[in-house]
């Protein structure tokens, strides 16, 4: 028997619904997730509207550490572990992640959250610092550092974002985003699988993926408003700003994850090429997230470029 392409498209949308009803997750509220997440070290700031998390621990030269797309200031705990030790660690959820949440006017273009960086470091009267971000945390380090170079004393970025790769697709969770209809989906419905299968594509050795980190990174995805903040930003036209790389002449390190499977290693060289003042260092075995991924290995890389310096 036939069936009329107008009736399967019928099932097809039932069983979608009903597959939607049963893996709905609904939003965490924030008051929840400050119980969980936050301890002695966590403060709270306003700006731009935004009640901003961050973590300030010990005492000496200031460093401060940007998460990357989907992240929070959780994936530099290992670095932070170590690094107060001997340093003034601030770290921070970006406008759009973490405990921190939405940017009420979704200003989420790379030029805002330079912005939106200068207003955090002048409240805590920051003058000059070490700054290091990941991914889309490095981009807006290497941004910021192209407007501010007299605040940046040395710059460290771990997989950054920044050039526009045309053969490269973006990955798989950003293409669910910017589709219609299925991103309407996704706003509601984000299963634990889904999220553990997101972060295996970072991750090259996935044996260190923990259940934990899986589950701190699904919560702080489903904290209220999280999920659509992340669509407003998928649906942002990607926009080249590479050409302020040649106003960098502060000292600066890449490292790379060498099986990075979201931006191409390649890329290290186009930085290369338009920073004058450069250190690269490509972590083999290594996927998107060093710092999570390979903790002491890639955190004894920032120590060796501080010291020789």
């Amino acid at each position: 028997m036939k069936i009329k392409k107008s009736s399967l498209i019928l099932i097809l949308l039932c069983v979608t619904f009903l597959l939607g009803l049963a893996s709905h997750s609904p939003d965490i509220p924030v008051s929840e997730l400050k119980i969980k997440y936050t301890n002695q070290f966590s403060k709270f700031i306003q700006i731009d509207g935004m009640d901003v998390h961050y973590r300030d621990e010990g005492i000496g030269q200031v460093i401060v550490l940007l998460h990357g797309t989907g992240a929070s200031l959780h994936t530099w705990d290992k670095w932070t572990k170590e690094l107060k030790k001997k340093y003034r660690v601030i770290r921070l959820d970006l406008p759009a992640y973490g405990l921190t949440g939405p940017h009420p006017e979704k200003k989420y273009l790379i030029s805002d959250y330079s912005n939106f960086l200068n207003s955090f470091v002048e409240l805590l009267q920051i003058d000059d610092f070490i700054l290091s971000g990941n991914s889309l945390g490095g981009a807006i380090a290497w941004f910021y550092a192209s407007e501010y170079q007299d605040k940046i004393k040395l710059l460290c970025l771990l997989n950054p974002s920044g050039f526009i790769n045309k053969d490269k697709g973006s990955p798989f969770v950003i293409k669910l985003a910017k589709t219609p209809i299925i991103n309407k989906l996704l706003r509601y419905v984000t299963p634990r699988f889904f999220i553990k299968n997101t972060l295996k594509e970072v991750y090259y050795d996935k044996t260190k993926l923990t259940n934990k980190k899986i589950d701190t990174y699904r919560d702080m995805v489903l904290r209220e408003n999280n999920r659509e903040s992340f669509i407003d930003r998928s649906l942002l036209k990607p926009q080249d700003y590479t050409d302020r790389l040649k106003f960098i002449s502060t000292p600066t390190q890449i490292i790379w994850g060498n099986e990075d499977a979201w931006i191409p290693v390649s890329n290290a060289t186009l930085f290369e090429k338009e920073l004058p003042n450069t250190v690269i260092n490509i972590m083999q075995k290594t996927g998107h997230i060093p710092m999570e991924e390979r903790p002491l290995e890639s955190l004894n890389l920032l120590l060796n470029f501080i010291n020789s310096n």
